[in-house]
């Protein structure tokens, strides 16, 4: 790990992503953020991701690939070390977004998933046109390939190693058999779409039960609105009455248009879900 990345990585794994478990997809890293003021939803964290560290030695391994093993001048070189670096850069794009956009960092890990898919075709039709064995899942260096990515840490059992520097793979990454090389990196992207299976199904089923940044600004905004109207001091406010409708908090409205244009009355908190309305004087508006 190099100097600046030490600067920049957590210390700790409080609220972050743990390379031991799971991803998880609200990219949180409090560390990162102990001097910036709290936000409503917290990003960043993605190098602590195993996506992401295995995306990274990805990339790294193909831009080795294609020095030793491909005709620079072909067209496929580019494309194979766009996909790759498009398969790590969007990991951690999507990361940052999901302070504001569960959408938007859905798209991204998305994009990271099918550029990995474009890079195993790569892979799989170099091994194809040159008549070189692609190993099968069972095959015991696929299984030794794996298992790397699944190693303990010696010093914590709970934990698994960073590979992010991608020193584990070497015995293959830096053969001089260019099928054993292709191979191991087959084996890693195929990791690396299940991690990101899990991630993008995560991010779903946060997106379902937790909303998107506009549904969680508005329910925010609402907190801190009943908050407020249990101030005593705040006589008026205190005042309201329920919604007719959803018996939730309601708080006083001006018209903009019709005939009651500039007149007061009270409207449902929850608008637009709720539209209940009512006059000052207690009436169904």
């Amino acid at each position: 790990m190099s100097e600046q990345d030490k600067k920049e990585s957590p210390k700790t794994g409080e609220g972050g992503h743990r390379s031991d478990k799971p991803d998880r997809v609200d990219g949180t890293d409090r560390t990162e953020n102990l001097a910036r003021p709290k936000r409503l939803r917290p990003s960043g964290g993605y190098r602590k991701l195993r996506s992401f560290q295995t995306t990274t030695v990805i990339y790294d391994a193909t831009v080795s690939f294609c020095d030793r093993f491909m005709d620079k001048r072909s067209r496929t070189v580019d494309q194979m070390v766009q996909a790759a670096r498009s398969g790590r850069q969007n990991i951690a794009e999507g990361s940052r977004a999901t302070a504001t956009s569960s959408q938007t960092e859905l798209r991204l890990v998305n994009v990271a998933r099918a550029s990995l898919d474009e890079l195993l075709l790569d892979y799989e039709d170099f091994l194809r046109q040159r008549s070189l064995r692609q190993w099968h899942k069972d095959d015991p260096q696929a299984r030794e390939v794996r298992g790397v990515g699944n190693r303990q840490d010696p010093t914590d059992p709970s934990k698994r190693t960073d590979q992010t520097d991608g020193g584990a793979y070497a015995r293959w990454l830096e053969s001089k058999d260019p099928a054993i090389v292709a191979n191991a990196v087959i084996c890693l992207i195929h990791q690396a779409n299940y991690l990101l299976d899990q991630q993008i199904a995560g991010l779903e089923r946060q997106f379902v039960e937790g909303g998107g940044y506009s549904e969680q600004l508005a329910a925010a905004r609402i907190e801190k609105r009943r908050k407020d109207l249990s101030d005593p001091s705040d006589q008026a406010d205190k005042a309201a009455p329920a919604c007719p409708v959803c018996k939730g908090l309601m708080v006083q409205r001006t018209a903009k248009k019709g005939s009651n244009a500039g007149s007061q009355f009270w409207g449902c908190a929850g608008y637009p879900k709720c539209k209940g309305t009512l006059k000052l004087d207690g009436e169904t508006a």
